[in-house]
């Protein structure tokens, strides 16, 4: 019997081998679970979601439109056909008319089928939406990054590269065709990305985070050369000569913009990598996941791993693996 040829693939290519942080980061957030429905309405209508959720909802407007309003937020946004929005943990509601009491959502029946729930006999509005849910070690990349509420309205410009993932969303809910459950899981996951993306360009990230990070031309092309070579010894001094400034002009940019001061983030974006390296990679040993990292021992990669995850190595691998 042959051997798996990815299995050969030396450990250190293996983790340096995605140069864009985005993609990066977000191929490491993959999330443990998408879940896509749609909701059938129309006429007055309106439902509660009261409950604070893990993880991301999204949705999207594929026929008629009316609002949404999240907790904590001073105004409501107006949903018309072809709008798009991520939230991210607070309780909201969705409606035709903002003095509606909503229903709480948890009582309407979703069809195990279709994944469609029917709410009312009229039928001029189709909401589709989803939840992703992602690992309790690599959530905290999310953590402050994102705003309550992102609206991306569908005349935007920037909104057309929704429009398609949008539009097949609805098509699968609606038709069930073969392979469907598995095609709206990867649709979601799309259309969570693209909102990301147009996030980033219209806003870059309310509060500090690697997503306000990447949207700065000089720490951006920082954050690509770690994430390029994540091994290497880097300095403060080699890190400001990739972004043209002096060392402390930029640490403190840095730490502004990401939240993190630049070898910290070295050290998580490291053990986050390794992390997935325990567990992803069959038979590789600790010592090969530390040098592809940057260090040349396994007690101090064991010692920057409990530091940054909480455990050793080895207990997170079996922690992990049993979940699986």
């Amino acid at each position: 019997m042959q051997d798996d040829p990815c299995k050969k693939i030396p450990i250190s290519c293996w983790i340096v081998q995605i140069m864009d942080p985005l993609s990066d980061i977000l191929a490491l957030l993959q999330p443990k679970s998408v879940d896509t429905y749609g909701v059938v309405s129309g006429g007055e209508w309106a439902l509660d979601f009261p409950r604070v959720y893990e993880g991301i909802k999204f949705g999207a407007v594929a026929r008629g439109g009316g609002w949404l309003r999240v907790s904590g937020e001073p105004h409501p946004f107006r949903l018309e056909k072809g709008d798009c929005y991520l939230l991210t943990g607070q309780p909201y509601w969705l409606g035709s008319d903002l003095t509606l009491e909503g229903e709480d959502a948890r009582t309407v029946f979703v069809d195990l089928k279709t994944r469609v729930a029917r709410y009312g006999p009229h039928e001029d509005v189709f909401l589709v939406g989803g939840r992703l849910t992602f690992d309790e070690s690599h959530k905290v990349l999310l953590t402050g990054v994102l705003p309550p509420v992102m609206h991306i309205p569908a005349g935007a410009d920037e909104a057309a590269t929704l429009r398609w993932t949008l539009n097949q969303l609805a098509k699968e809910l609606s038709d069930m065709r073969p392979g469907s459950s598995l095609v709206s899981e990867h649709l979601g996951h799309i259309l969570f990305v693209n909102a990301l993306r147009l996030h980033m360009a219209r806003e870059g990230g309310s509060s500090p985070g690697w997503l306000k990070g990447l949207n700065d031309p000089r720490i951006g092309r920082v954050l690509r050369v770690l994430h390029a070579e994540p091994a290497k010894r880097w300095t403060l001094e080699m890190l400001g000569k990739e972004a043209g400034m002096s060392r402390t002009a930029f640490a403190l940019r840095f730490k502004t913009l990401v939240g993190w001061p630049p070898l910290d983030y070295l050290l998580r974006w490291r053990m986050r990598l390794a992390a997935r390296a325990l567990v992803s990679v069959d038979r590789a040993r600790l010592s090969e996941i530390a040098l592809s990292v940057g260090y040349d021992s396994e007690s101090a990669f064991s010692a920057a791993f409990k530091r940054a995850m909480g455990c050793a190595p080895k207990h997170y691998q079996t922690r992990i693996r049993r979940r699986v």
